[in-house]
Parts: C-alpha cells; sequence; structure tokens
C-alpha cells in the first residue's frame, strides 16, 4: 500500500432520474459499473460496493458487481464496503473474493463487518440474539483461511473443520475490518491483526483519536506491526461549495429522514447539514474545500486511506459522475500536494 490511499465507495444508493422518478435497480448497478469505469479513469485509487438487502439500496451481491468492473477497469482496486460477514459463510466469501482477485491481478479487497442494517440476518435464517457470536467465530474462521494451507475450525455457529483446504488459493487477499467506533471493535482487529476501516459518518473526524490511539498501544503490547488505518465518510464534489450542497441536501436528507424514521432519530435540519459540512464528516464542497478537508483528517488521524462514499439516497447519477470526475482530477492531486 502506498503512503496515502485515496479511495471511494458506494451503497448502490437507489437514484432519481433528472425528471424524478426513482432509477429501477438494473439500471442503478449499470449504472454503479459506469461510475467504476470513470473512477479507474480519473485516477482514483479504490472503489468500494456495499452490501444491503433492502429497497433504497440495489446492491445484494457486491462480489457480482465487483465482476463486471473487473472485466472493464484495468488499473484500480476495487472490493466490498462492507460483506456482512455474520449472515454469510466465511468459506464462501473467501471463494468468491479469491476468484475475484485471480481474475483481476489482485486487485481484489474484502471489507469485514457486521454492517448497519440487520436485514440480512432474518432473510438468511439467523437469530439476532447470536448477533456477537456469529461474527466473532466467523471473523476467526476467516483469519485461518487467510493464513493458507489446511484448516482446522470449530465453533458454535457451523460444524467442524478438519484439514480442509479451501480452493482457488490466493497469494495474498487485503483484508480489512470495518469498525464503527468501539473499543471492543478495535481490540478485534489487532487481536486478527487486520488493517481497520474507520466508519466516520457523523461529528468531528477528530473524537476518533482515540480509537487510533488504542489501535497503536493495542499493536504495542502484541510486539506486532500496526495494519493500515483507513477512514470512510460521505462526500460529495462540484464545482463551488453552493453547487456541490444544493445537489447533495435533497438525498442526504431524503436518506437521513427514512433511516432515522426507521431507528426514532430526530428530524434532520438544513443547520445539522450546514454543520456537519463545516465541523463534521461531510466532505461536500468545491473541489479545494473537499481537498483541505480529507488532509486535515488524514493528519489528525494518521490513515493511510481514505474512502469518499460519493452516493447519497436518490443523489442523480449525472451529478455522481461529476463529483468522481472532480475528486479524481483535482481533489487527489491537490491532497497529496497538501500533505506532501
Amino acid at each position: 500500500m502506498s503512503l496515502l490511499e485515496l479511495g471511494v465507495d458506494t451503497f448502490g444508493d437507489v437514484t432519481k432520474t433528472a425528471q424524478g422518478s426513482l432509477t429501477p435497480h438494473d439500471q442503478v448497478l449499470r449504472e454503479l459499473v459506469d461510475e467504476a469505469v470513470l473512477a479507474d479513469q480519473v485516477g482514483i485509487d479504490f472503489f468500494g460496493v456495499g452490501e444491503h438487502h433492502r429497497d433504497d439500496f440495489a446492491v445484494s451481491a457486491p462480489e457480482v458487481v465487483l465482476g463486471a468492473i473487473a472485466a472493464r477497469t484495468r488499473r484500480i482496486r476495487f472490493g466490498s464496503a462492507v460483506t456482512v460477514l455474520s449472515s454469510d459463510d466465511p468459506i464462501r466469501v473467501y471463494q468468491r473474493f479469491s476468484t475475484l482477485n485471480a481474475l483481476s491481478n489482485g486487485r481484489a479487497e474484502v471489507i469485514l463487518g457486521r454492517g448497519s442494517f440487520t436485514e440480512s440476518f432474518p432473510l438468511f435464517g439467523f437469530d439476532l440474539k447470536d448477533y456477537e457470536t456469529l461474527f466473532e467465530e466467523k471473523l476467526d474462521l476467516f483469519s485461518k483461511l487467510l493464513k493458507g494451507g489446511e484448516v482446522n475450525w470449530s465453533g458454535q455457529t457451523r460444524p467442524a473443520l478438519r484439514r480442509q483446504r479451501i480452493y482457488p488459493p490466493t497469494e495474498h487477499l487485503t483484508t480489512w475490518i470495518g469498525v464503527g467506533g468501539s473499543p471492543e471493535s478495535v481490540v478485534r482487529a489487532v487481536r486478527h491483526d487486520l488493517p481497520m476501516m474507520l466508519a466516520i459518518i457523523g461529528g468531528s473526524p477528530a473524537r476518533f483519536k482515540p480509537f487510533v490511539e488504542l489501535y497503536q498501544r493495542a499493536y504495542a503490547q502484541t510486539g506486532g506491526t500496526p495494519k493500515p488505518l483507513g477512514v470512510h465518510s460521505p462526500g460529495h464534489v462540484a464545482a463551488t461549495d453552493e453547487e456541490a450542497k444544493a445537489r447533495y441536501w435533497e438525498g442526504y436528507h431524503a436518506m437521513h429522514s427514512r433511516i432515522g424514521g426507521e431507528r426514532g432519530w430526530g428530524a434532520i435540519t438544513r443547520d445539522h447539514f450546514e454543520n456537519e459540512i463545516e465541523h463534521g464528516s461531510l466532505y461536500v464542497g468545491s473541489p479545494e474545500t473537499v481537498a483541505r478537508k480529507i488532509a486535515a483528517t488524514v493528519r489528525t488521524l494518521g490513515v493511510q486511506r481514505f474512502e469518499m462514499k460519493y452516493s447519497s439516497g436518490p443523489l442523480r447519477h449525472d451529478h455522481m459522475l461529476d463529483s468522481l470526475e472532480l475528486y479524481g482530477s483535482r481533489v487527489i492531486p491537490m491532497v497529496r500536494d497538501l500533505l506532501a
């Protein structure tokens, strides 16, 4: 991994057309692949695709989408953002990403997490009361798969494995743990010796500094070498600050109103939106504004990767293409200059 990687990710949010109607899921998926192709062309380092099982997000099988992206790109690295390991089979996840890694000449990655939504648990026959056990055991098994060779494993959530070999093998599969911000999750990443991706979707990035320090202390105690750290946060780039805000607000408001309504949050306001841009974790603005904010976060947290979630609810496809083009052609060079 280079000193700093600048990537993007998306959940395949269902967009609106220029006429204001919702875009069909199949069209969203095709447009998402087009967005990845543009990201490859403009020099973005990484393209992530999330997994959800809801009507407001189009991607339920990210590996299939990533396969299409692999076939149409040449340089960019790509992966999940995140794979909900708790409700999947670790061996099948490993096999799918190992296959992607082979087909793309080593460009595939996987970010493992528990996900911020729970629809996959009843969908695939898992009980939410086993939420912690499922993730702990499946991550433990996945960590063993990454080491290669014969696998021996036993636990409560699946039959034991005795001297099993998993195919296709892969030389190296970059694997991250997605962390929402709990000390236990930080220690878990260190225990499995995996890079950590911090999902910072609100508030000042500086409030995550204690988690970075805990990560470093935990590695110091184990005597190991700390793995890379990354940050995932939402954002949008346009020609000016005013245009970026005007484009982004509708989708941001729609997404937060729906999810907030489901979870009992208070209503999202324009003042909250403006405050998150000014002081929090919304990277919305002109290339200069977004570059300065990314550089400040990188300095504060000392991360090796920054990923901007460029989709946001029904934000239009053409606006996302504009944002990706500006992010790759202008924001990334500016960030590198600011940090040089």
